[in-house]
C-alpha cells in the first residue's frame, strides 16, 4: 500500500491543480475567480480575453493545496484561440448567469460539446452564477442589468431543479449556484472543484 507523503514540503507544491471556466460572456466567470484569489468584487465589466490565477484551498489539518484558476473569453471571435488554455487541465468549470437563458442553453448547445471534445475525461462541474440577481434583485434591476448587455430583459430565471436537470444531463459531478458579489457558495464551490480535479485526496 502506497501513502502520500504529506511531510514532504514539496508536496503541496506538486499537488497544484489546473481548474478552466468557460461559459457565455458577462456570466461572472472572471467575478467568481477574482473574489476566490483575495481580490475585490469588481464593480465594471470588462470583457476577458484570458487571465490566469492562483487561489488557495484550505482543507482540514492545516492543509493547504494550490489551484491555478485559468479565466477564458466566453465570445465567439475568441472560439479559436479558447483551445489554447485547455492543454494540462484537471477541471473545468460550465458556468452560466441564472437570470440567462440563452447562456443557460448554451451550456448545453456549445460549452459542453467543446469541453466534451477536448477535455473528454477531465471532470466537469456546472456553475449558475449571479444568484443575487434571480433570488434578492427586483424586476427592473434585473431587467436593467440585462440591458447593459443586450439580453431580453423579461426572461424567466432558471431555477435551481432546471440547474440539477441539465447538471445530470452533461455528465457534472456537481451543480452549484453562486454569487461572486455577496460569495455565496464561491468557497464551496472550488474546494469542490479541486477535490474533483484530485480525487485520490479526500476532503476531512
Amino acid at each position: 500500500m502506497s501513502y502520500l507523503d504529506t511531510t514532504n514540503p514539496d508536496f503541496f507544491k506538486r499537488q497544484r491543480k489546473k481548474l478552466v471556466i468557460v461559459g457565455d460572456g458577462a456570466c461572472g466567470k472572471t467575478s467568481l475567480l477574482m473574489v476566490q484569489s483575495g481580490q475585490e468584487f469588481p464593480t465594471e465589466y470588462v470583457p476577458t480575453i484570458f487571465e490566469n490565477f492562483i487561489t488557495q484551498i484550505h482543507a482540514a489539518k492545516n492543509k493547504v493545496y494550490e489551484m491555478s484558476l485559468w479565466d477564458t473569453a466566453g465570445q465567439e471571435e475568441y472560439d479559436r484561440l479558447r483551445p489554447l488554455s485547455y492543454p494540462d487541465t484537471d477541471v473545468v468549470l460550465l458556468c452560466f448567469s441564472l437570470i440567462h437563458r440563452e447562456g443557460f442553453e448554451n451550456i448545453r448547445d456549445k460549452w459542453y460539446p467543446e469541453t466534451n471534445h477536448f477535455l473528454h475525461d477531465v471532470p466537469r462541474i456546472l456553475v449558475g452564477n449571479q444568484k443575487d440577481l434571480r433570488d434578492n434583485a427586483t424586476d427592473e434591476e434585473r431587467a436593467a442589468f440585462a440591458r447593459r448587455f443586450g439580453w431580453p430583459e423579461m426572461q424567466r430565471p432558471i431555477t435551481y431543479e432546471e440547474g440539477v436537470k441539465l447538471a445530470h444531463e452533461i455528465g457534472s459531478a456537481k451543480y452549484f449556484e453562486t454569487s461572486a458579489k455577496t460569495k455565496e457558495g464561491v468557497y464551496e464551490l472550488f474546494v469542490a472543484g479541486y477535490f474533483n480535479a484530485a480525487p485520490s485526496l479526500k476532503v476531512e
